[in-house]
């Protein structure tokens, strides 16, 4: 069964989607904007029935305005999939989304990882674990229809929306929406709550400045790619974290440590206690060593997930019977 969700108004006409749930994958949080008869979606749910479920509660709350515009933070299937919902719809994404969209797994891909997997291995175990709520049939992922590079700006109701690129960051195509009158952020994934982030472009630094970037917009919220609404105060305690760690990785890579054996360190030492997913830590920490590195190639995708299952696994992993339930709950 898919997670539910519940829609919240953050500021009059700005309304914040975010599903019920924490420690998982996949929970991204979405955005309605609507003045007068005119309405901006920011992002859309993993599946086209979650999608369903959030423009239902969007038409509920804003029964006069019509979605006809969709802006898409970055490409991951957790925040654009259940585009194919908005037939006819403009959307808006960074030219470098198209880059990424083109590494992001298929919904096809995501199904046999989760269905065509041993349960009994940790990546097959952690695959259903995270992804086995979902269902990823049908699904028609739409490329963006208008991209740019820098600032685009944009009017909803009258009322001033601004995109902002921060990518390369958590991914290569990153943006940010702000809206200057309701001093409201919508930052995608450059910002997680409560849990481990998973970067996959970064490094640290980009992530971190992008943070910055937001937070001299003087915003009073900040909606994060995942997790509950945050405050500018929020936000300087999770800038803090990603400075910290990227000091971790500097000093750990600089006496010849590995990204895992960091992850491991840093787990066992429970530095960031309160945070779920700490396994997240082996891809983040991944690829910021790449960098360290100087390597530019494109990451393999399947082995940072199997490095963060296993870290999983170990702490986590239930008794075989009680996995043989779950995969039998399988949609």
């Amino acid at each position: 069964m898919e997670p539910t969700a519940h829609i919240r108004q953050v500021v009059p006409g700005v309304h914040m989607w975010q599903p019920d749930g924490d420690a998982t994958w996949g929970l991204a949080n979405c955005g309605l904007i609507a003045f007068g008869d005119e309405a901006l979606i920011v992002d859309t749910p993993y599946t086209p029935g979650l999608t369903d479920a959030f423009l239902a509660a969007a038409r509920a709350v804003a029964p006069g305005a019509a979605p006809d515009r969709l802006v898409v933070t970055h490409a991951n299937g957790d925040h654009t999939w259940g585009s194919q919902r908005l037939p006819g719809a403009e959307i808006i994404a960074t030219r470098a989304t198209l880059e990424h969209q083109c590494l992001e797994p298929t919904p096809a891909q995501l199904h046999a990882a989760v269905n065509d997997t041993d349960p009994d291995d940790p990546l097959g175990w952690y695959f259903r674990r995270h992804f086995g709520r979902f269902d990823f049939s049908g699904i028609t992922v739409l490329p963006p229809t208008t991209t740019f590079s820098g600032r685009q700006d944009l009017a909803v109701g009258g009322t001033s929306v601004e995109l902002y690129e921060v990518g390369p960051a958590h991914t290569v195509g990153d943006l940010v929406v702000h809206l200057p009158e309701q001093r409201t952020v919508f930052a995608g994934d450059i910002v997680f709550a409560g849990d481990h982030p998973s970067h996959w472009a970064g490094p640290l630094a980009r992530v971190a400045a992008a943070c910055r970037r937001i937070l001299d917009l003087d915003p009073e919220w900040i909606v994060p790619g995942h997790g509950p609404l945050l405050t500018a105060d929020g936000l300087r305690s999770y800038l803090g974290y990603l400075d910290d760690l990227a000091t971790q990785a500097r000093v750990a890579h600089g006496r010849g440590m590995s990204a895992l054996e960091t992850a491991h360190r840093l787990i066992e030492e429970d530095r960031y206690p309160g945070l779920g997913l700490p396994e997240r830590l082996a891809i983040t920490l991944s690829t910021e060593f790449r960098h360290l590195d100087g390597d530019d190639t494109p990451p393999d995708l399947l082995a940072l997930m199997e490095h963060a299952a296993r870290i999983a696994w170990t702490r986590d992993a239930p008794p075989e019977e009680t996995r043989q339930e779950e995969a039998a709950r399988l949609p």
